[in-house]
């Protein structure tokens, strides 16, 4: 069975970091591009970053988590990272990350593009 799931959310004070995964089972990642996206209530989902598959290595972030976020994966543990850092109020959301076999694009925050999702993780950013 093909599965995507999400880890590592939780309450963290601004300026304080998470690390979420993403982890695999079905299907081998390493070949995937894999992206993470986040929503807030009443809002609509968002694209945050994507890596691509492991013989390409690119990496996109939309710019408001430029230098704050790092994504990465370890193909040992069929896993893709999302290192939250500087943590701002406005990074509180439900993280999901999702998965399509080959690179990112440019359009990596396009929904449609991927084909497996997990349930997501909640992140919330408070004192």
């Amino acid at each position: 069975q093909v599965q995507l799931a999400e880890s590592g959310g939780g309450l963290v004070q601004p300026g304080g970091s998470l690390r979420l995964s993403c982890a695999a089972s079905g299907f081998t990642l390493d070949t995937y591009a894999v992206g993470w996206f986040r929503q807030t209530p009443g809002k609509e989902r968002e694209g945050v970053s994507c890596i691509s598959s492991s013989s390409d290595g690119s990496t996109y972030y939309r710019d408001s988590v430029k230098g704050r976020f790092t994504i990465s994966r370890d193909n040992a543990k069929n896993t893709v990272y999302l290192q939250l850092s500087s943590l701002k109020g406005e990074d509180t959301a439900v993280y999901y990350c999702a998965a399509v076999w080959g690179d990112c694009t440019t359009s990596y925050y396009a929904e449609t593009l991927y084909d497996y999702w997990g349930q997501g993780t909640q992140v919330t950013v408070s004192s």
